[in-house]
């Protein structure tokens, strides 16, 4: 197997998520442009519910298969990955079957007991398949994965987000006419679509992989001690990513609910619910297409190093992944910070400007709380993330309850929950980090070089301010001057050197020593 550094993967995945979140993104555009918040309001009461679902389908099993197959493939024991694979694979297409066939059974119940609006059925039933598809492709993104090969993943990431943009709006565009509830079925079919292509993309480069190596009849390990290790190393990740959705859920019920305690009726509690989601959120975590792309990847690179103990390597992957999440997190945010006005008036969501600023204050614990899980996860301490999840929803969940009910706060006071809420995790789980890889903080690296480019950042545009008015995207070439200056800052004062740039994948071999 060729090898691959954690950064090459990252790279790998940044590539195919920025490409995903630009038509992510558009999606969004077009769903609050021409469909509305209402239907993705509708759309959103549903979606955590499906996760939930989907994390008890999958029980943690696709981070364990990547752990456990970048391990055996350290060690050269190859049929030892093949036989985690199979046996993952086996487990996940059954479990699937069966979450999927009990969920459509008591869909109808589901709808009327726990959603505060009885036009979600529709949308449930629509989604149900789609657990089954997701748990046969989630075992094949873990192989992959663990073989620290990222292009499979990010080729099916890619068709899937293309067949659900696509199909999604025109399917919502062309049923808007006979409701709201129409509409919102129609992004639901969309994702049912764009999930059935993904992972016949991804089982597609298995058997062409396959086909091109040739077959040996290795020993390996009983599928039932398999089974063990793998759950071994699951359940910390299942409680944390039930205990995650299962907040999720919640908020999906209670911001709604507490927006109407506000003043507000509840079609325009959910509206505002759909503005949160498609408008605030999505400017938000646009930039974490890079910490998603770097957590994933750390996670098998971290793993073969604690495997082969070499600690030092440990500590730099983890302390170039963290300086690289800030250093991307800083400007992204600033700009959110800065422009919240128009982003927000382009998403037809006015009333989420202050949202969005407030989010953006808080941004890059965010950033930091996805990076940071990855290296715990790849060092094998899984259940460290669940435990400051939950602290850090047991800081958010009543500041939201509180806030969200108050008329003077609404939105501002879900906003200001996930911020608190993301800081506490964050720091815990950076403490972690310190604790158990004796990673060197280094304040200068961390916070000084990029707040000294956040600052020429925010001049920049303030001086350019007022030139880029003529138009209402005239604010797009600002944005490019302002980060090319941060990054300039960063390469002046050391930040970013030609060592960072030459790690980059394709673009690494042109840059001079």
């Amino acid at each position: 197997m060729t090898k691959r550094t954690f950064v090459y993967g990252a790279v790998i995945l940044l590539t195919a998520n920025f490409l995903n979140r630009v038509l992510g993104f558009i999606y969004q555009y077009l769903i609050m442009t021409h469909i509305g918040g209402e239907a993705f309001g509708l759309f959103n009461m549903v979606f955590p519910m499906y996760m939930l679902a989907l994390v008890f389908t999958t029980a943690g099993i696709p981070l364990a298969v990547s752990k456990m197959i970048s391990e055996a493939v350290s060690l050269n024991n190859t049929a030892r990955a093949q036989s985690i694979f199979r046996t993952a694979l086996v487990f996940l297409t059954s479990s699937g079957a069966v979450i999927s066939l009990v969920l459509f059974f008591i869909s109808p119940y589901l709808a009327e007991r726990l959603f505060p609006d009885p036009r979600v059925l529709r949308l449930f039933l629509i989604c149900t398949p789609a657990i089954f598809v997701v748990s046969i492709s989630s075992a094949f993104r873990g192989y992959f994965q663990g073989m620290q090969n990222m292009l499979p993943t990010a080729i099916s990431q890619i068709c899937e987000q293309l067949v659900r943009v696509s199909v999604g709006f025109m399917t919502a565009y062309t049923l808007l006419p006979r409701g709201i509830e129409w509409a919102a079925s129609g992004l639901a079919l969309g994702m049912l679509a764009g999930e059935i292509v993904g992972s016949c993309v991804i089982i597609l480069q298995y058997k062409l992989q396959k086909n091109k190596k040739p077959s040996h009849a290795n020993e390996s390990e009983h599928p039932l001690q398999t089974m063990k290790e793998l759950f071994h190393l699951a359940y910390p990740v299942t409680i944390g990513r039930l205990f995650s959705t299962g907040l999720s859920s919640l908020d999906a019920m209670l911001i709604p609910q507490r927006l109407q305690v506000a003043g507000y009726t509840a079609r325009e509690a959910t509206t505002l619910f759909g503005q949160l989601g498609g408008a605030a959120f999505t400017l938000l975590n646009f930039p974490s297409v890079f910490t998603f792309a770097l957590a994933t990847s750390l996670v098998p690179a971290i793993s073969e190093a604690a495997a082969r103990k070499q600690m030092q390597i440990v500590k730099l992957r983890s302390a170039q992944a963290i300086r690289l999440t800030i250093f991307i997190g800083v400007p992204s945010l600033i700009i959110l910070f800065f422009f919240a006005d128009p982003f927000s008036a382009f998403f037809k969501s006015k009333n989420t400007s202050n949202v969005l600023r407030l989010l953006a204050l808080g941004g890059i614990f965010s950033y930091l709380q996805q990076t940071s899980t990855g290296i715990l996860q790849g060092l094998g301490k899984v259940q460290l993330p669940v435990l400051n999840s939950i602290i850090g929803a047991g800081v958010r969940i009543p500041i939201l309850f509180t806030l969200t009910a108050s008329p003077l706060w609404g939105l501002k006071g879900t906003a200001l929950a996930y911020v608190c809420g993301f800081f506490v995790s964050s720091t815990l789980n950076l403490a972690a980090i310190v604790r158990y890889t004796g990673m060197p903080v280094d304040l200068r690296e961390f916070i000084l070089q990029p707040l000294i480019g956040g600052i020429g950042m925010m001049l920049t545009f303030r001086l350019l301010h007022p030139f880029f008015t003529f138009h209402p995207l005239a604010f797009f070439p600002e944005i490019i001057l302002g980060t090319g200056i941060y990054f300039v800052i960063l390469f002046l004062n050391g930040g970013i050197n030609r060592d960072d740039l030459r790690r980059i994948p394709w673009l690494g071999k042109f840059i001079p020593r």
